[in-house]
């Protein structure tokens, strides 16, 4: 799985089973297999970087099947994508933040949920009839959501400089 040396403390079979397991956990939350077990790979990657090939020989996947899925999980922002220094290699990322960016950046989807479920209140008869009342539910809804989300961001914020204290290179 690693392209790391032997000897350097991981655990490479039981490395592989962690990728397969938490692959699993993130499709059966609704991410394609192949990206699951990509994101997850990087994530358990020594420093969160491997090229399509290096991912290819991983998961031991076509590299047609790879290309699919790492564009999935860049367009989703889950990782993103660098050249190679002196190479013409892509090299895909995890960031420390993916997980941030990923919800953080659902804020513009959420917003167009909201205005496309607030046309159809009106246009089900308003929110005196049972389409509009669910409709307006879930409009209410996604407004809280992203609301509580701008106070979770502050919080966060906050607490990821406490949390990074003292890492290497802070």
């Amino acid at each position: 799985m690693s392209r790391r040396a032997v000897g350097d403390g991981r655990d490479e079979q039981a490395l592989t089973a962690y990728v397969e397991r938490f692959g699993d956990v993130l499709t059966d939350a609704g991410m394609p297999r192949l990206a699951s077990r990509i994101f997850a790979a990087l994530l358990a990657d020594e420093d969160g970087r491997m090229t399509a090939a290096e991912l290819t020989e991983a998961l031991a996947v076509s590299p047609a099947a790879v290309s699919g899925a790492v564009r999935y999980l860049t367009h989703v922002g889950m990782i993103g994508k660098e050249r190679e220094r002196g190479s013409r290699r892509d090299v895909y990322v995890v960031r420390a933040e993916a997980w941030h960016d990923a919800i953080m950046s659902r804020d513009r989807v959420m917003n167009e949920i909201m205005r496309s479920m607030s046309q159809g209140v009106d246009a089900v008869g308003g929110p005196e009839t049972p389409a509009g009342r669910r409709l307006q539910l879930s409009v209410d809804f996604v407004e809280f959501i992203t609301r509580r989300l701008g106070d979770i961001q502050e919080e966060w914020t906050e607490r990821r400089a406490k949390l990074m204290a003292g890492w290497p290179g802070d």
